[in-house]
C-alpha cells in the first residue's frame, strides 16, 4: 500500500493493530529516504493522533515511547510537540504526557550540530514554561475539588507536575541549558518568571505542606538559573591574607601619590580571585597599615606612612564600599573588621607607642567621618580599646609629653594644603612679603614634610608642584626693583626651587612634569629637572648642550663669583644664573687645576654660591655629579673637594631670611644627588645632618655577593616568615631594576617550582603575585609569553610541573594574566611608568599578527610532536579552528598582552587536541580550573575570550572538566556563537 502522508501511516497501523516494533518496521518501509523524522514532524504527528479523544491512546503513545527510546526523534521535538497542548482540563492527557515526559527529562542528551543543540536549549525552556503553566492549572483544579469535596484527583496531578518539575530542574545540565537558552530568547523568560509569580500566589494557599515545600524548591531552582556562574564560596579556613598584606605595603612605600582608583580595583580583583571574605579583607588592609607604619624609618617615611593611613585608606574604603552596593552591610563588615583588629592588642600597643597616641582613637573617628562606621559602633570599640589600654605598657610620662603624635599633625595638615593652595593662586607680585611669610613657616621643622604627605595621599601634590613651578617661573626675572624686593624675589625663587627638588627626591619627578600641550613654553624648573637634575638610573652627559649656555653669561657669572664679595641679588635673572653655573664652575675647575686660582680663591667662590641662594650650590653639585662620573681615578680629587665645599653651610651674619632652613633642605637634597657617586668612588662627604636617615631604602643589597644568590635568600626568608615587609619589596625592587623582567620572573618561578609541600606552595603564590606587583604588566608578557610557552612546549621540563608546584604555576599565572588584562586599559601607575622599559623581545615577531604566517610559538610547538598536523602552525590548519571570541569582539591584536593571551590559549588548545598526554596536559587542567574558579558572573571581555573555540570540546573530555558549569564559565555566551559552542558540549556530556 502507498501511504500519501504521516497521519495517514499512523491511522493504518492504528486500525490494523500494529505493535510498536511492527510500527517502526513498516514506517522506514514507507517514508524509505532523506527527509529525518524531526523534519516529517512525528512527534507531534503521534501526539495529534493520540490526543483526539477525553483520553489518551495508548496504541499511539506506546509508538511515540519506542519512538523515543529507539530516538527514532529528538528529544526536543518531543518537547516542542508536547508544549503545544494547552488543554490542561483533560487530567488523562496531561498525565500522559507528564509520564512521557517522566520517560527522559533528567538525561536530555544531543549529538548533532550546534543548531540542533540551541534548539534543545528552547524546547526545553518552553517545556518548562509548559510545566509552570500546567502546575498552576492542577493547583487551581485542587482548590476547586477542595471546596467541592473532592481533592484526591487534583492532589495527584499537582504532585505529578511538582515531581516532574523538581526532576527536570535537579539536573545541573538541564538548568546549563536553560541558562543559554534564557540568552537565546529574553521574552521567554519573561514569561517564565510571570509563570512563576502566578503560581506561587496560588500555592500561598495550599494547605499541604509536602506540596508546598516541593513548590518552593523548585521556584528557588528557577530563580538560581539565571545566577550559576555567580556563587563563589569564601574562603573560612584562613585568617591571614598575605597578598593583600603586600600589596598595602607596597602601595604605602612606593605609590603614595598614586591614584585610589587602580589601588581599589586591584585590591578588589585580589578579594576576587582568593575568595576573601569582606570583614577579613578589610582587617588585613588595617593589619598591613599598622605594620608598615611600625616598622617605617623615622622621618618622612613615617609621615608618608601616618599620611598613607589616616588619609588614603579611609577613601580607599568608601570606593569599596561603593563596589559592593550594600551600604549597610559594608559599615557593618568594617565594624566586624575593627572587632578583629582590637584582639590584636600588643600590634595596637605597638602602634600607640610608635604615634605617641591612641592610635585606634584617630582611626576609628576618621572613619565615623568618611560613613564607614556609625556613631554606636565607634563608641562601643572605643570603650573596648580603652579597657584593653589599662593594661598596656605603660611609656615614661616625661619622655614623649612634649612630642605631638603625627597622626593629629596629618590630620591637621590637610585642610592648610587647601589653603596653601588658595594663596598660591593669589597674584603674587601684589604681596610677595605675605607669601614669603607663608613660605617660611612652611619650612619649619618638619612642616614641609607633614604637608607633602598630606598633599600625597589626597591626591593633591601635583596641583601643589605645579602652583611652585607657577611661582619659580614668576620669580626667575626681576625688572627695576630694590634691594628689600630683590631680596624677597631671590628667597621666593630659592624656596620653590629646593622645595620642587625636594618633592622630585621624594615622590618622583612624575609629579612634577605637566602633561606635555604642544605649543606651550615648558617652565625653567621643568627643564632643568629633565635634562640636569641626576636620579636613580638617570645618566647626565657634562658634555650636553644645556650644560653649555651662552659664553658671555658664564664670563660675566665667573667674574661675579670671583670678584665680589658677596653675591648681587638686584635684576638678576635666577633661572639663567642657574643654567650658565654649571660651566662657570667647568671654567673654575680649569683655573683652580692650572694653579691660577689658589684653595683660598676657591672657598671664596663656594662662599658665594651657597651664601645667598642654595638653588645655585644645587644646581652646581648637579653637574659636578655627572662631571664625576667621566672622570679617571686620580683626576677626580678637586672635583670632589669642591662639592665637599658646596655641601658645607656658610657661617655668617650676612645670609638672607631662613637661610638655616634653607640649608637643611638643600643638604638633603644634595646627600640625595651625590649617593650613587660617592658610592662608586668610595668618597665621603659629611652632610650638615637633620638627625635623621634622609634615604632609608638605599644600598639595600650586600656588597660582593651575586644577585642570583640574593634574590633567593630574600624569596626564602620571605616564604619562611609569610609576608612581605618594607625592606624586603625594596630590595626586590632594586633586584628587577638591576636584572631585569626576565631574569626576575624566571628566576622565581625556578624558586617556586622547587617547592614540594603543598601548603607552601600557595603561600609562594600568595607572596610571588605581590611582588610581581612591583611591575605586574611586563611580568605577565614574560611569564605567559616566554616562560610558560617554554615549560609546556619542551618534555625535558615537564616533570617540574606536577602537582603541587604544578598546580601553583598555574594558579600564579591566572593571577596575573586577569589582573594584568583588568587593569591595563587603565594607566600605568606612575611606579611602573619610572621604570626604564626594557624591551623583552619583539612580540610582533614571535606572535604574528596575521594567521597566514606560522609563528614562532606554533613552530615551536610542531617541532616537538611525532604528528605535525596536529600541533602545525595556524596556516595549516582552518581558520575557524583558532577562531575566538577575542575575534569576534574585534580586541586589538597589536596590544602585545591581548596577543600573548592569544597564543597562550592557542598551545591550550592544541596541547589538549594533541596524542600525547603528561604533566604538561594536566597543568593546562589546573589553568584553566582556576581560570573558571575567578571569573566573575557575565564578565564579558576576560581572558577566556582569546580561547578558540574548539577547544572548548577537548576540554569537555578531560574527566574534571566534563561538567555543565565549567562548559558555560569557559565560554563567551553574550555572544550567538559561544552560546552554540556551550550548547552543543554540554548537550553532548
Amino acid at each position: 500500500m502507498k501511504v500519501v502522508n504521516l497521519k495517514q501511516a499512523i491511522l493504518q497501523a492504528w486500525k490494523e493493530r500494529w505493535s510498536d516494533y511492527q510500527w517502526a518496521i513498516n514506517m522506514k518501509k514507507f517514508f524509505p529516504k532523506g527527509a529525518t523524522w524531526d523534519i516529517l514532524n512525528l512527534a507531534e504527528a503521534l501526539l495529534e493522533q493520540a490526543m483526539i479523544g477525553p483520553s489518551p491512546n495508548p496504541l499511539i503513545l506506546s509508538y511515540l515511547k519506542y519512538a523515543i527510546s529507539s530516538q527514532m526523534v529528538s528529544y526536543s521535538s518531543v518537547l516542542t510537540a508536547i508544549s503545544k497542548f494547552d488543554d490542561f482540563s483533560r487530567d488523562l492527557c496531561v498525565q500522559a504526557l507528564l509520564d512521557i515526559m517522566d520517560m527522559f527529562c533528567d538525561r536530555l542528551s544531543c549529538h548533532g550540530k550546534a543548531e540542533e543543540c540551541i534548539g534543545l536549549c528552547r524546547a526545553l525552556l518552553s517545556a518548562l514554561h509548559w510545566l509552570l503553566r500546567c502546575t498552576a492549572a492542577s493547583a487551581e483544579r485542587l482548590q476547586e475539588g477542595l471546596e467541592a469535596g473532592t481533592p484526591a484527583a487534583g492532589e495527584k496531578q499537582l504532585s505529578m507536575c511538582l515531581g516532574c518539575l523538581k526532576k527536570t530542574l535537579s539536573s545541573t545540565k538541564n538548568r546549563a541549558l536553560l541558562h543559554i537558552a534564557k540568552l537565546e530568547e529574553a521574552s521567554s523568560w519573561t514569561a517564565i518568571e510571570h509563570s512563576l509569580l502566578k503560581l506561587g500566589e496560588i500555592l500561598a494557599n495550599l494547605s499541604n505542606p509536602e506540596l508546598r515545600s516541593l513548590a518552593e524548591h523548585c521556584g528557588t531552582l528557577i530563580r538560581s538559573i539565571p545566577m550559576m556562574l555567580s556563587v563563589h564560596s569564601e574562603q573560612l579556613n584562613k585568617t591571614g591574607f598575605p597578598t593583600v598584606h603586600a600589596l598595602v605595603l607596597l602601595e604605602g612605600t612606593m605609590n603614595l601619590t598614586g591614584e585610589t582608583q587602580p589601588l581599589v580595583e586591584q585590591l578588589m580583583m585580589v578579594k576576587r580571585m582568593q575568595h576573601i571574605p569582606t570583614p577579613l579583607f578589610v582587617l588585613e588592609i588595617w593589619k598591613a597599615c599598622l605594620v608598615g607604619l611600625i616598622e617605617s624609618p623615622e622621618g618622612t617615611e613615617e609621615l608618608k606612612w601616618t599620611a598613607f593611613t589616616f588619609l588614603k585608606i579611609p577613601q580607599v574604603l568608601v570606593k569599596l564600599k561603593k563596589f559592593s552596593h550594600g551600604d549597610k552591610d559594608f559599615t557593618e563588615d568594617v565594624n566586624c573588621a575593627f572587632e578583629f583588629l582590637l584582639k590584636l592588642t600588643p600590634l595596637l600597643d605597638k602602634a600607640d607607642q610608635r604615634c605617641n597616641c591612641d592610635f585606634t582613637d584617630f582611626l576609628l573617628q576618621e572613619c565615623r567621618k568618611q560613613g564607614l562606621l556609625s556613631e554606636a559602633s565607634v563608641n562601643n570599640l572605643m570603650a573596648k580599646r580603652a579597657a584593653d589600654r589599662e593594661h598596656a605598657p605603660q611609656q615614661k610620662s616625661g619622655e614623649n609629653a612634649n612630642i605631638q603624635p603625627n597622626p593629629g599633625l596629618i590630620l591637621r595638615a590637610e585642610p592648610t594644603v587647601t589653603n596653601i593652595l588658595k594663596t598660591m593662586d593669589a597674584d603674587h607680585s601684589k604681596s610677595p612679603e605675605g607669601l614669603l611669610g607663608v613660605l617660611g613657616h612652611m619650612l619649619s621643622g618638619k612642616s614641609l614634610d607633614l604637608l607633602l604627605a598630606a598633599a600625597a595621599a589626597t591626591g593633591k601634590l601635583k596641583s601643589f608642584a605645579r602652583k611652585f613651578i607657577n611661582l619659580n617661573e614668576f620669580t626667575t626675572h626681576g625688572s627695576e626693583e630694590s634691594t628689600k624686593s630683590a631680596s624677597v624675589r631671590a628667597l621666593l625663587f630659592d624656596i620653590s626651587f629646593l622645595m620642587l627638588c625636594h618633592v622630585a627626591q621624594t615622590y618622583g619627578s612624575e609629579v612634577i612634569l605637566s602633561e606635555s600641550s604642544t605649543g606651550a613654553e615648558v617652565p625653567f624648573f621643568e627643564t632643568w629637572i629633565q635634562t640636569c637634575m641626576p636620579e636613580e638610573g638617570k645618566i647626565l652627559n657634562p658634555d650636553h648642550p644645556c650644560f653649555r649656555p651662552d659664553s658671555t653669561k658664564v664670563e660675566s657669572l665667573v667674574a661675579l663669583l670671583n670678584n665680589s664679595s658677596e653675591m648681587k641679588l638686584v635684576q638678576m635673572n635666577w633661572h639663567e644664573a642657574c643654567l650658565s653655573i654649571s660651566a662657570a664652575i667647568l671654567e673654575i675647575l680649569n683655573a683652580w687645576e692650572n694653579g691660577v686660582l689658589a684653595f683660598e680663591s676657591i672657598q671664596k667662590i663656594t662662599d658665594n654660591i651657597k651664601g645667598k641662594v642654595c638653588s645655585l650650590a644645587v644646581c652646581a653639585v648637579a653637574w659636578l655629579v655627572a662631571h664625576v662620573r667621566m672622570l679617571g681615578l686620580d683626576e677626580r680629587e678637586k672635583s670632589l673637594q669642591m662639592i665637599r665645599q658646596l655641601a658645607g653651610p656658610l657661617y655668617s651674619e650676612n645670609t638672607l631670611q631662613f637661610y638655616n632652613e634653607r640649608v637643611v633642605i638643600m643638604s638633603s637634597i644634595l646627600e640625595h644627588m651625590c649617593a650613587d657617586v660617592l658610592q662608586q668612588t668610595a668618597t665621603q662627604i659629611k652632610f650638615p645632618s637633620t638627625g635623621m636617615d634622609t634615604m632609608p631604602y638605599w644600598n639595600l643589597l650586600p656588597p660582593k655577593r651575586p644577585i642570583k644568590e640574593v634574590l633567593t635568600d630574600i624569596f626564602a626568608k620571605v616564604l619562611e616568615k609569610g609576608w612581605v615587609d618594607s625592606r624586603s619589596i625594596h630590595i626586590f625592587d632594586t633586584l628587577l631594576h638591576m636584572g631585569g623582567v626576565y631574569w626576575f620572573c624566571n628566576n622565581l618561578i625556578k624558586e617556586l617550582l622547587k617547592e614540594t609541600r603543598k601548603e607552601h606552595t600557595l603561600r609562594a603564590v600568595e607572596l610571588l603575585y605581590s611582588v610581581f606587583c612591583l611591575d605586574m604588566q611586563q611580568v605577565t608578557l614574560v611569564l605567559l609569553g616566554h616562560i610558560l610557552p617554554g615549560l609546556l612546549t619542551d618534555s625535558s621540563k615537564w616533570h617540574s610541573l606536577m602537582d603541587p608546584p604544578g598546580t601553583a604555576l598555574a594558579k600564579l599565572a591566572v593571577w596575573c594574566a586577569l589582573s594584568s588584562y583588568s587593569s591595563h586599559k587603565g594607566q600605568a601607575s606612575s611606579r611602573q611608568k619610572k621604570r626604564h622599559r626594557e624591551d623583552i623581545e619583539d612580540y610582533i615577531s614571535l606572535f604574528p599578527l596575521d594567521d597566514m604566517q606560522p609563528s614562532k610559538l606554533m613552530r615551536l610547538l610542531s617541532s616537538n610532536e611525532d604528528d605535525a598536523n596536529i600541533l602545525s602552525s595556524p596556516a595549516d590548519r582552518s581558520m575557524s579552528s583558532s577562531l575566538s571570541a577575542s575575534q569576534l569582539h574585534t580586541v586589538n591584536m597589536r596590544d602585545p598582552l591581548n596577543r600573548v593571551l592569544a597564543n597562550l590559549f592557542l598551545l591550550i588548545s592544541s596541547i589538549l587536541g594533541s596524542r600525547t598526554a603528561g604533566p604538561h596536559t594536566q597543568f593546562v587542567q589546573w589553568f584553566m580550573e582556576e581560570c573558571v574558579d575567578c571569573l566573575e558572573q557575565g564578565s564579558r571581555g576576560s581572558i577566556l575570550q582569546f580561547m578558540p573555540f574548539t577547544t572548548v570540546s577537548e576540554l569537555v573530555k578531560v574527566s574534571a572538566m566534563s561538567s555543565p558549569k565549567v562548559v558555560l564559565a569557559i565560554t563567551d555566551l553574550s555572544l550567538p556563537l559561544g552560546r552554540q559552542v556551550a550548547a552543543k558540549a554540554i548537550a553532548a556530556l
